[in-house]
């Protein structure tokens, strides 16, 4: 007897909420432990784990390891993408949690500069390529199930729901360093990353729980997968993964470029705002979790590409007043600034991008086009903070603000180029497919 093949719902699957619920679970966790080395970077590691003799070079080279996870994240979407379109979305979410959990575990127990010299770097810049590999793999597969599981006709917001577990792992990730930062010594960044230890496990638990994507399961029993789907993406789908760069830098460079390098920027002109900085990146984090998923909501609605413009356009206005405003110091404008910056602008682009990403793929070969081409234009933002940092010893602040302010042109010219996905045609076609659907379930 013949297995039967699935049937996709336009509906979306029984188990699409607790889905998309697990995969903002696991994708907040996997950012706690990748944005916590971003933060640690900026305030402990350049004197922690390099000489202290040069406090400036010991600044650019954190920031470079920073980037070297950055640079191992396009090979961690390439192999992560190509299992998930060959063997299934679910068992690259669980193996990458895993491997992340332990890298950043392990950088909390690493012997510093002073204690074992040149080895620390050298152990810490290992560490950070496993967690770039495992944190490349981890996008690609969270979004596509969210989005493969939700309703037609929502998917925008089904798909936000992942990408608002981004700013919940950033807030967690920013609140851990602001309640460490009246411990002594190097617990102040030792702390955050064991507690995040407890959070992997929990991530883990919920993720094995998950139902296999319908969508590729579908695929699968009809024969409509790949054999080698990134060969095939990057032979048929080259143009998507080139519009995915453009559009993903921009966001890429906002949040990097503020949460990293600005706020290492404002902490060394003005230490005593430090703890501010680091309330504002939570409280604008907070934030971003609402914002983020209103924006899926609201793309459902009117489309991708008019929140996309729009958030491009106020990032390249913002470049230079987000400089100006916290060149003071002033408290209540550092603030301001983070709230811009990722409360609203960030989380608007990300908002949109879990659906409109991946709708620029097939289904045999989404997760691996997708998570190429996200983990490539995260792997050029990944050198904002170092490239911020050498345009400000050349420029001084305003050539941070024009690195911000090219990268927002970056992907305003993306999203031009990019046909709009969820138009007033599809829109109209998916609603009479679920009325459709409803109305056989009813006479049925």
């Amino acid at each position: 007897m013949s297995t039967p093949t699935p049937r996709v719902s336009v509906r979306g699957s029984a188990d699409r909420r607790r889905t998309a619920v697990a995969a903002a679970v696991g994708t907040s966790v996997e950012n706690y432990d990748f944005v916590a080395y971003g933060t640690a970077s900026a305030l402990y590691f350049g004197a922690v784990f390099f000489p202290e003799n040069d406090p400036f070079t010991g600044t650019l080279l954190a920031f470079a390891t920073l980037a070297v996870g950055f640079v191992m994240r396009p090979i961690g979407g390439a192999v992560g993408g190509y299992f998930g379109d060959r063997f299934g979305r679910k068992p690259v979410l669980v193996t990458a949690m895993i491997v992340m959990g332990g890298a950043t575990f392990l950088i909390g127990v690493l012997p510093t500069y002073a204690q074992v010299g040149v080895l620390a770097p050298i152990l810490l810049t290992l560490i950070r390529m496993v967690q770039g590999l495992a944190f490349g793999a981890e996008w690609g597969g969270a979004v596509t199930m969210a989005y493969e599981h939700a309703p037609w006709h929502r998917r925008g917001m089904f798909a936000a729901i992942p990408q608002a577990g981004n700013p919940l792992g950033i807030a967690l990730s920013s609140l851990m360093f602001f309640l460490s930062a009246g411990l002594p010594g190097d617990w102040q960044w030792r702390v955050p990353f064991l507690v995040s230890a407890v959070l992997v496990i929990a991530g883990i638990i919920v993720r094995a729980k998950l139902g296999e994507s319908p969508e590729f399961e579908e695929a699968k029993a009809t024969g409509r997968t790949e054999r080698n789907p990134l060969g095939t993406a990057l032979r048929r789908d080259r143009g998507a993964i080139l519009r995915v760069i453009a559009l993903r830098i921009v966001e890429s460079f906002a949040y990097y470029s503020t949460a990293t390098y600005l706020l290492g920027h404002i902490s060394g002109r003005h230490p005593d705002v430090r703890p501010t900085a680091l309330a504002a990146v939570t409280v604008a984090s907070v934030l971003a979790i609402g914002v983020t998923f209103a924006a899926g909501v609201l793309s459902d609605r009117v489309g991708r590409r008019p929140i996309y413009i729009a958030a491009c356009v106020v990032a390249a206005l913002f470049g230079f007043p987000m400089y100006l405003l916290t060149e003071g110091g002033n408290p209540v404008l550092v603030v301001l600034v983070f709230v811009i910056g990722i409360g609203l602008v960030h989380a608007s682009l990300t908002g949109v991008q879990g659906a409109l990403l991946t709708e620029q793929f097939r289904t045999a070969t989404r997760t691996s086009g997708a998570s190429l081409g996200y983990q490539l234009a995260a792997s050029l933002g990944g050198f904002a903070p170092l490239l911020a940092a050498l345009l400000a010893g050349a420029f001084g602040w305003p050539g941070p603000a024009m690195l911000y302010v090219a990268a927002a042109l970056v992907g305003l010219a993306g999203i031009l180029l990019t046909t709009e996905t969820w138009g007033p045609a599809r829109r109209a076609e998916v609603a009479e497919l679920v009325r459709a659907e409803e109305r056989a379930t009813a006479g049925g």
